[in-house]
């Protein structure tokens, strides 16, 4: 459990751009025996390798930050280890156990059935965006889906990875779903997997693209947001953020989906000190509020990008005109992310508006950096 709290916010650079490296062996924990040809990487982003005949293991070009790092191979099962990078790690030994065979329920669904629920589950997990229309999963057989049609939830998982192809932002992913959960009550919809990402290889008209387009995800994004943050440059980057009150609202909804009340405090914009605050540990950062935060985004003109995608950017922009928006929403105290801009416990906020409508069309990895390609 955290302990920390909260001292004096310092504006800290952006330091992505140092390079550690992550070395490690991984042994059986049954014989005590090197396990050879294990995948080794940081979830969600795209540092990855194989364990060599004697286990050991070393990931290059790491930038700062915390990562989930993953150890997977068939037989075994999966060891995830939280890590924080500040510098070269070497890792103690990783044990590997044996992975006990367990049955699985096998639910009889007819293939109007399945196919019904994969072109569901298709347009809430890679989103219904033109990048979506690039993205494609390889092996969508590796899918299970439930509809429990009392609590009106509909459910997924992967047996194994999914293989996706990004051909908007060049991306090959390897992901794994762990959890995914559409509450058509509440309106709520939450997914989380492990996932390992590799560029894919194109001629210069294509790289091109890749990099203009990821930089077009990017800009505006939660990425992009606590990053800024974190370097105090907010307003330059183009976002301002509001106190948003919000209380329920007793009138019976008619979808059955909660109502709230709210009221949005237009002046002044609140200071980065207000919500972002450093904690005791290196690297990591503690964001929250005590009511919701309602955050702009300038440099994306909602109506403009429809009506006109040439206008000239206003010089002095109504902020509330009809800016990108995103309201967060607290369920913890605090949301903690790291130096790449990466929230550590998702499910402690609430996204509704631009970023609760982004998907896997547009992840980007957790070591992106704009304008970069990396081999």
């Amino acid at each position: 459990m955290r302990s920390t709290w909260i001292i004096l916010f310092l504006a800290l650079p952006f330091t992505g751009f140092a390079q550690y490296a992550i070395s490690g062996r991984v042994i059986n924990k049954s014989d005590r025996q090197p396990v050879a040809d294990a995948s080794v990487f940081l979830n969600n982003a795209t540092v990855g390798t194989k364990t060599a005949d004697n286990g050991t293991f070393t990931l290059t070009n790491v930038r700062p930050g915390q990562y989930d790092l993953v150890v997977s191979i068939i037989g075994f099962e999966t060891v995830h280890q939280n890590i924080m990078v500040n510098k070269d790690l070497q890792l103690p030994d990783i044990l590997f156990t044996p992975k006990t065979i367990a049955l699985k329920e096998v639910k009889i669904m007819s293939p109007d059935d399945r196919d019904k629920y994969y072109q569901k589950f298709k347009r809430l997990f890679l989103g219904v965006s033109d990048f979506a229309a690039d993205c494609k999963i390889l092996n969508p057989d590796l899918l299970d889906f439930d509809f429990d049609r009392t609590t009106k939830v509909f459910s997924a998982s992967s047996s194994d990875y999914l293989e996706i192809e990004n051909r908007a932002l060049g991306y090959r992913i390897k992901y794994f779903l762990n959890d995914f959960k559409n509450d058509e009550k509440s309106g709520i919809f939450y997914f989380e997997g492990t996932a390992a990402f590799s560029e894919m290889k194109g001629g210069r008209p294509e790289m091109r693209k890749w990099q203009k387009n990821r930089l077009k995800v990017y800009l505006g994004s939660s990425m992009h947001f606590l990053r800024s943050a974190i370097a105090n440059n907010l307003q330059t980057e183009g976002f301002r953020v509001l106190r948003l009150i919000r209380t329920p609202d007793t009138a019976k909804s008619l979808t059955g989906i909660p109502r709230f009340k709210e009221t949005l405090v237009t002046k002044p914009y609140l200071n980065v000190n207000d919500f972002i605050h450093a904690t005791e540990i290196q690297g990591e950062y503690a964001l929250g509020y005590p009511d919701c935060l309602y955050v702009m985004y300038a440099k994306k003109w909602a109506h403009q990008a429809i009506k006109n995608p040439a206008a000239p950017q206003p010089a002095n922009p109504a902020f509330l005109d009809d800016p990108v928006a995103t309201t967060l929403i607290f369920d913890r105290a605090y949301s903690y992310f790291d130096e790449n801009g990466i929230i550590i416990n998702p499910q402690s906020v609430l996204f509704e508006g631009s970023w609760g409508t982004s998907r896997v069309a547009e992840l980007l990895p957790v070591d992106y950096v704009p304008g970069e390609v990396r081999d």
